[in-house]
C-alpha cells in the first residue's frame, strides 16, 4: 500500500473510530463501510473535516447483493465514490440499508447536490429510498412502471409491455407476451449441420 493510501486510511480511523469499518485497500482504492444510522453524519464529516476534505461526489449507485457468490448479509447497499481535490485522493463508501423489505438510506443531496440524479436512478432501478431527497421519483423508467428492474429477483421479461394503440390514440400497458425461445447454438441443435 502506498504512503498516500496509508495516510488516508489512518486519517479515516482517527476521525471516525468505530463509526466506520476498518478501511480496506484493494486495487489502489480505499473502501469503508458505514451503518445506515451514521451515514449522513459520516458523509458530512467526509466533506467538512480538514483532514479529509472530500469535496466532490463522483458517483453514487445502488447494489443488490442477493446473488453475490458467497455473500451472506444485508441485501441493498448504496455505494458512493468521493474525491478530494485538496488532498488528491479518492474514497469508496458503502452503506447497507438496515431493512431488505423496504431499503432506506439518508439522502446526501444536502451535502453534494450532484447526488440528486444518482439517488433518483438508484431509487428507480433498485427501489432504495433516500430519506430527505426533495424530488425522489423515477428517472429512467416510465412513471407507470411496476417494480425495480435491477433487482436480482426482477423477471427478465418484466411484467407489462407498453405500446401505442392506434384505435385509442394513446399508450397502453398490457401483460408481457414474450415467447420463450431456444438459445442453443445451431451447431449443437442440428446433427447434420455442416456435413454434406
Amino acid at each position: 500500500m502506498s504512503a498516500k493510501l496509508q495516510k488516508l486510511s489512518q486519517s479515516l480511523v482517527d476521525v471516525f473510530g468505530d463509526r466506520i469499518s476498518a478501511p480496506v485497500t484493494a486495487l489502489g482504492e480505499v473502501t469503508i463501510e458505514v451503518s445506515a444510522a451514521d451515514y449522513a453524519d459520516v458523509m458530512r464529516a467526509l466533506r467538512d473535516n480538514e483532514a479529509l476534505r472530500f469535496d466532490q461526489l463522483i458517483d453514487l449507485c445502488g447494489v443488490d447483493y442477493s446473488a453475490y457468490t458467497g455473500y451472506e448479509g444485508l441485501r441493498y447497499a448504496t455505494v458512493v465514490h468521493l474525491m478530494s481535490l485538496t488532498h488528491n485522493w479518492r474514497l469508496r463508501v458503502r452503506c447497507f440499508s438496515a431493512d431488505d423489505s423496504f431499503p432506506v438510506v439518508a439522502s446526501v443531496t444536502g451535502i453534494w447536490t450532484a447526488a440528486e440524479w444518482f439517488e433518483r436512478e438508484s431509487f428507480d432501478l433498485y427501489g432504495i429510498m433516500y430519506e430527505g431527497h426533495a424530488d425522489l421519483r423515477r428517472i429512467l423508467t416510465d412513471y407507470g412502471f411496476v417494480g425495480h428492474p435491477f433487482r436480482k429477483d426482477f423477471p427478465i421479461s418484466g411484467y407489462v409491455e407498453m405500446r401505442y394503440d392506434e384505435e385509442q390514440k394513446r399508450v397502453i400497458y398490457q401483460p408481457v407476451t414474450i415467447e420463450p425461445r431456444e438459445v442453443t447454438p445451431r451447431i449443437v441443435r442440428e446433427e447434420q449441420y455442416g456435413r454434406g
